[in-house]
């Protein structure tokens, strides 16, 4: 078992970020011990990276510049980009998030590593929906539609901000204008809110 072999066989089923487990399930033949000392190995040539315990990047032998959005989705799963993050990348809001934001159905949770901040906010299982893939080059991003990210903005903000205020926040009021209706009526339901309180400060 050497290194450009198992290259192969990750590249090949698209796993650009894996974990021991994964490597255990292509390589069932294999020892733990054996496992972990390849790992060990292949971290110190800097042919791997380590994005949080047991989790690893392909590095070698070409950078495939994974994007953050990417590193999102598989450093806690199930998950996905939304609310600042999302906003950001729909132009709803202008400035780009300091950390990547997600929406999970896990415990909350924040982690850092080489790619920067990553952010996790937990709702209920029923209200894990209104995302889509997105393509960004030869990765699939799960990221939260237009609608879906700023239902799940407003209701943190709304639930946590008691001195919210519509007129400070920075919305591109023409993109908001254009999102789907019926799509924010639907995913506001989600979350016993009223859309109306959004068109009507627009």
């Amino acid at each position: 078992m050497n290194f450009k072999e198992v290259y192969r066989v990750l590249e090949k089923n698209k796993y650009y970020v894996f974990s021991f487990e994964d490597l255990q399930v292509f390589y069932p033949e294999e020892t733990k011990e054996n496992l972990k000392k390849l790992i060990y190995r292949w971290k110190n040539r800097g042919w791997i990276s380590s994005i949080k315990k047991g989790l690893y990047e392909l590095t070698y032998p070409m950078d495939l510049n994974i994007p953050d959005l990417y590193i999102a989705n598989k450093l806690y799963y199930p998950s996905y980009v939304s609310l600042e993050t999302a906003l950001s990348y729909y132009s709803i809001i202008p400035e780009v998030s300091m950390a990547v934001t997600s929406i999970t159905t896990k415990p909350t949770r924040r982690f850092k590593n080489k790619h920067g901040l990553f952010i996790y906010r937990t709702i209920k299982a029923e209200r894990f929906t209104g995302y889509s893939v997105e393509k960004h080059r030869i990765f699939d991003v799960l990221i939260a539609e237009p609608e879906k990210a700023i239902i799940d903005y407003l209701y943190f903000r709304m639930r946590y901000d008691k001195e919210f205020n519509f007129e400070e926040e920075r919305f591109d009021k023409d993109v908001i204008r254009s999102l789907n209706k019926k799509k924010l009526k639907r995913y506001a339901r989600l979350f016993n809110f009223d859309v109306g309180i959004l068109y009507a400060n627009l």
